[in-house]
């Protein structure tokens, strides 16, 4: 490996490589080429260039469906491919859409807005006047950074408006209250910030008055974790809501009367939302209110207006059991949809307001992930995606009577008629049965090279979608695929979560270790042929495996992880995590935190698998020191380390199709090589 860059002589004693935190700092990039540089010349090779261009061809290709959402008449979708790899934002129609090649009407061209604006643009969503559906705040990323510039923009003569409503760079949040006002949370200076570097106050601006003569709404405290507005346009039902979450899992809701702030008096761990005249909440822990008493993970339904004024005459619409919980719940505009998931697997119903009488939508294949990718709640029209580990993604339409019709499928990307796809359950330390996939051809050697990924946090589900890149550059070389559905996810509701945040946090990698143990156990690979992956706090999973359990892995590959939890609530949106991880100031929580801590428990003495750590310079959610100092921390006591650091791509890791084949080529040319397989 290059030797270290010198650190200044005035770092601080207690972290020799605090340095590596400051981003662009001269010294500090040049430590991160010097790092990228050997890795990158070690594994990006013959193999892994064939990978690259399997990985760019899945990601570029013109026969990937065209996921899309209604506005008003139009279909809109956002697209990315080999000559637009910044990409377009494009409508067309549903007519035009069944077709196998939609006309489509592009309303913005970001490649060529990065050219005229000389920056490297990345599309970051755009908020649309509705009904009128002329207007729109374009949101636009540096190197896809969490934070963004806003624009207006006039979709009838395509151009921006030089006198609209923009905003400049910072973590906004922004939406319509009617075609002159907007709602804004933005950096309006000293104070207006939270400590997790988000919006404190929402004020009302109106067109052609100056953002500073802005009327304020509503106020946070600092220490919140960040404060948002919405505004309700639906006829008839016109409001304005304003939210505090004051930690990750907890928030208060207001509607705006005027001058009054009316309270929806819910659990401030549940979540609450509004449509036309219901209001729905979905509860993390249990609630007893009124005559009644309901359970975690139930979805329960009220006359919103009834509910307001003190009324709490609740309905059950959905109550989970031992192996079932709820997915997804997203409205058209006079039925419900829910997704549900039983050990994994998804279940799609429709529900009718009022009677609540719930009926399965037929069609859908078992053993699948469906999701809601699409619901106009104007309208009767919804879009699900169903796939599987073996089966591509399939585009079905719906409406609220019920009946599914395919309208897009992706192609197949790998050979997957071969494919055995098991599920497995492993006891956890503590006796909790710990589901995971395992999917591998029936003529794979056994044992082999295996890859298992795990997430396990903020009540993230995985679930058995398909994955082209996956299939092609791991599975159609014969490496074997294992998920992991560890306690942290919301796989089996907000029990699965709650029982392993703060100080149950050992619990996520207990079972993580058990699902590899377990891997080992039934002679599917062996230790040296067992890699993991992670990303984010899934990096934090894989930084605690290779100080707590190195033993047994053969490889890791640690994708823009948090590993110092010491410092993490001062870097970036890192305060906004305290509710899930605990507060490192707080003694009696770094007594657990300080347990885990990859960056403090880093041992010179026992021996560490290969690991590759993956960051982004321009991440500004996760700080890319967490990567950059475990990797000095890990050389420092003699370990075996590499490290890639992209320059874009935000806490994705990827800005565009090019350097996300790029990177997914080099994690597996890197497990390839490491776990003792060729690609």
């Amino acid at each position: 490996m290059t030797a270290e860059v010198a650190a200044p002589a005035n770092r601080e004693q207690d972290d020799p490589y605090l340095w590596l935190e400051d981003v662009t700092a001269d010294n500090a990039l040049d430590w991160v080429r010097a790092h990228n540089q050997p890795t990158l010349a070690e594994f990006c090779d013959g193999d892994f260039e064939r990978m690259r261009t399997e990985a760019l061809e899945v990601l570029d290709t013109d026969a990937r469906i065209p996921y899309v959402r209604r506005r008003g008449e139009y279909l809109y979708n956002f697209w990315r491919d080999a000559r637009n790899p910044r990409g377009l934002w494009r409508r067309t129609t549903l007519q035009r859409y069944r077709t196998d090649s939609p006309d489509w009407d592009v309303l913005i061209d970001v490649d060529a807005l990065g050219r005229a604006d000389g920056e490297k643009w990345v599309w970051a969503g755009a908020a649309v006047l509705d009904p009128e559906f002329t207007r729109a705040l374009v949101n636009l990323s540096r190197g896809g950074s969490d934070a963004v510039i806003v624009r207006e923009f006039d979709m009838t003569t395509r151009e921006f408006i030089a006198d609209g409503f923009t905003l400049a760079e910072a973590k906004s949040d922004i939406g319509w209250a009617d075609p002159d006002t907007v709602l804004v949370g933005t950096d309006f200076g000293p104070g207006s910030l939270t400590e997790s570097g988000y919006p404190r106050i929402v004020k009302r601006w109106r067109r052609g008055t100056p953002l500073d003569e802005a009327e304020v709404v509503f106020e946070g405290t600092p220490s919140d974790v960040s404060v948002s507005a919405s505004v309700d346009r639906t006829p008839g039902f016109e409001r304005c809501f304003v939210g505090r979450s004051i930690d990750f899992w907890n928030s208060e809701v207001y509607e705006v009367r005027g001058s009054e702030l009316l309270r929806i008096d819910t659990p401030t761990d549940a979540t609450v939302s509004v449509h036309r005249e219901w209001l729905l909440v979905e509860l993390r822990s249990d609630w007893t209110v009124g005559a009644g008493s309901y359970r975690a993970g139930s979805l329960l339904a009220a006359k919103y207006d009834e509910f307001l004024s003190g009324a709490r005459d609740l309905r059950v619409v959905f109550e989970p059991d031992e192996h079932t919980c709820l997915h997804q719940n997203a409205w058209t505009r006079d039925r419900l949809l829910l997704v549900t998931l039983a050990d994994v697997a998804s279940r799609v119903e429709i529900v009718t307001p009022g009677t609540w009488r719930r009926e399965v939508v037929a069609g859908i294949p078992p053993a699948t992930n469906t999701v809601v990718v699409a619901a106009d709640d104007i309208g009767d029209e919804f879009f699900l995606d169903s796939s599987g580990f073996d089966t591509p993604s399939r585009l079905l339409r719906g409406t609220d009577a019920g009946q599914l019709e395919q309208i897009k499928s992706a192609p197949a990307f790998f050979d997957a008629e071969n494919l055995d796809i098991q599920q497995y359950f492993v006891p956890s330390q503590d006796g909790t049965s710990i589901p995971y996939f395992v999917v591998r051809s029936r003529d794979a050697v056994q044992p082999g090279p295996t890859l298992l990924g795990g997430y396990g946090g903020f009540e993230s589900s995985r679930t058995p979608g398909y994955s082209a890149v996956l299939g092609r550059l791991w599975l159609a070389r014969g490496g074997t695929y294992a998920m992991a559905n560890i306690r942290g996810g919301g796989e089996y509701g907000p029990g699965w979560h709650t029982q392993a945040m703060r100080e149950n946090r050992h619990k996520v990698d207990e079972d993580f270790a058990a699902v590899a143990d377990d891997l080992v156990a039934r002679g599917i690979t062996t230790v040296k042929q067992l890699g993991a992956q992670g990303g984010s706090n899934g990096g934090l999973l894989m930084g605690i495996m290779l100080t707590k359990y190195p033993e047994k892995f053969g490889a890791l590959v640690c994708d823009v992880p948090l590993l110092d939890m010491k410092r993490y609530h001062l870097l970036l949106a890192g305060a906004s995590w305290v509710a899930e991880y605990g507060d490192p100031d707080n003694p009696d929580d770094w007594k657990f935190i300080a347990k885990y801590s990859p960056y403090q428990n880093i041992s010179a003495t026992r021996r560490y698998p290969p690991v590759l750590f993956t960051t982004s310079t321009r991440d500004d959610r996760v700080h890319p020191g967490h990567a950059r100092k475990m990797v000095a921390a890990l050389q420092a006591a003699g370990h075996s380390v590499w490290l890639y650091e992209n320059i874009e791509g935000g806490h994705a890791g990827a800005a565009d199709n090019e350097q996300a084949a790029f990177k997914a080529a080099l994690s597996y040319s890197f497990l390839w090589r490491t776990l003792g397989g060729r690609a």
